[in-house]
């Protein structure tokens, strides 16, 4: 299975990867909402993780480009943010994100919601 990180916070992205990684994930990270749209196309990811204040253009435009094309709009988005914004959930989710985290996260806890995700997109 691949796993699409997207989040300019390197440590989280460290420990989330190493998570994943060795629950046998294939893990690629991006730092920016363009590398996570380059990513994703040229990846093609199970699952993609996203944050949304990054670098590069939000995690929200990312969002939103993910889902306008073909070649990403099945692959699940889970987001996670430490913005504390009451209306972001109710954005991201609208915008197609399957589920909404506030940072910060429990990589243990994430990587049952990613197994989780995968699990009933393939049923």
């Amino acid at each position: 299975m691949k796993l699409l990180i997207a989040d300019d916070d390197r440590t989280f992205c460290e420990l989330l990867g190493a998570e994943m990684t060795s629950a046998g994930w294939a893990v690629t990270i991006a730092s920016d909402a363009m590398q996570t749209i380059m990513f994703a196309l040229r990846g093609q990811p199970h699952a993609i993780v996203l944050d949304v204040q990054m670098p590069g253009g939000t995690g929200l435009e990312a969002l939103k480009k993910l889902k306008a094309s073909k070649k990403t709009a099945a692959i699940p988005v889970l987001v996670v943010t430490g913005t504390d914004n009451a209306s972001t959930e109710e954005l991201v989710l609208g915008l197609g994100a399957v589920r909404f985290i506030r940072k910060p996260v429990d990589t243990a806890d994430l990587h049952r919601a990613l197994e989780e995700l995968c699990r009933d997109s393939a049923a």
